[in-house]
């Protein structure tokens, strides 16, 4: 039950998206960037794992070419808000990944966090 929570919550948070944040780096704070890597990190990790490439089977890889978060923002934050099952995952993410204390403040700059962190190279 744990694990299906915590894949919930990832879920959700990836379904925030770049709208709420411009794809421009220099508009991104260092404090939100950092406030979506705490949030990432407490709430996303256990399914999606560090790398993002998912630990748990069905949970979408966060990078490459068809990664979830190439979708717009306002896409990614609503299924983040409230669920998603993604085509061909046999779990679904449950609303705000599991964590009810989670806002869409925490989502959007969790979006920005693994958009920043996942789709760029580095």
């Amino acid at each position: 039950m744990r694990v299906v929570s915590k894949l919930a919550i990832c879920l959700s948070l990836l379904a925030v998206s770049s709208s709420a944040f411009p794809s421009d780096d220099s508009t991104l704070s260092p404090e939100t960037l950092a406030k979506g890597k705490t949030v990432f990190m407490g709430t996303c990790f256990a399914c999606h794992g560090a790398d993002g490439k998912g630990l748990v089977p069905g949970t979408p890889n966060l990078r490459g070419k068809k990664s979830p978060l190439h979708q717009e923002d306002p896409v990614l934050i609503e299924r983040i808000l409230n669920g998603y099952q993604s085509k061909g995952s046999p779990m679904a993410m449950p609303p705000k990944g599991g964590n009810p204390n989670l806002n869409e403040e925490d989502i959007e700059a969790v979006v920005a966090y693994m958009k920043d962190a996942f789709l760029k190279e580095k």
